[in-house]
Parts: C-alpha cells; sequence; structure tokens
C-alpha cells in the first residue's frame, strides 16, 4: 500500500504563483508514471501532467508553458510547480503514482485562483 499526500495549495491571486508537493510513503524512484490532474466543480477530473520512466512529460494544453513537473528524491516527492495562474485553474489537484501495476490517489488539495 502507498500512501500519497498533497499539500500547497491555497488562495492566490491571478497572475501568481503556487507550488504542489505529493509526498510518497515509499521511494518514487520506484513508480512508473506519477502525474498531476485536477477536478473543477461540476467538471470531470482531467490530466494535468505526467512523467513517466524519468524522460517523459506530457502537459494538458492549458497549462503549457505555464506549469512544471518535477520532483524532489530525497523527500520522495512529486512536484507541481504553478506559474502566471488563472482563474480557470481554480480545482481540486490530486497526484497519482503508479507502482507494480497499481495505482494510487492522493486526496487532494484545493487551489482557488481569485482576486
Amino acid at each position: 500500500q502507498v500512501q500519497l499526500v498533497e499539500s500547497g495549495g491555497g488562495l492566490v491571486q491571478p497572475g501568481g504563483s503556487l507550488r504542489l508537493s505529493c509526498a510518497a510513503s515509499i521511494s518514487i524512484s520506484t513508480m512508473s508514471s506519477m502525474s498531476w490532474y485536477r477536478q473543477a466543480p461540476g467538471k470531470e477530473r482531467e490530466l494535468v501532467a505526467v512523467r513517466a520512466a524519468d524522460t517523459i512529460i506530457r502537459y494538458a494544453d492549458s497549462v503549457k508553458g505555464r506549469f512544471t513537473i518535477g520532483s524532489d528524491n530525497e523527500k520522495n516527492s512529486l512536484i507541481l510547480q504553478m506559474n502566471t495562474l488563472k482563474p480557470e485553474d481554480t480545482a481540486v489537484y490530486y497526484c497519482k503514482m503508479r507502482h507494480r501495476g497499481f495505482q494510487y490517489w492522493g486526496q487532494g488539495t484545493q487551489v482557488t485562483v481569485s482576486s
């Protein structure tokens, strides 16, 4: 069983930045893929960014050039650096990791972009 805990969400003004973290209970070097998703009120959960096999990285078109997915191996954490935030980025953000054929989700962290 893998536990994931997100942190770093909050309220930010348009144009601002936030850095989300997702701490895993085991070494993230064992994960075959790590992803960030988000779900806005009344909408389906959507993929924001994914990192697989340490080299394959994809972003949703809506966040390209503004968001960066990364990792902190010392802290066993997945990172999402979010810059130039827009009101439409408001959502609950979830991390997901795949380990030995199973996928695990965090509990989510709320990001609200508003003036």
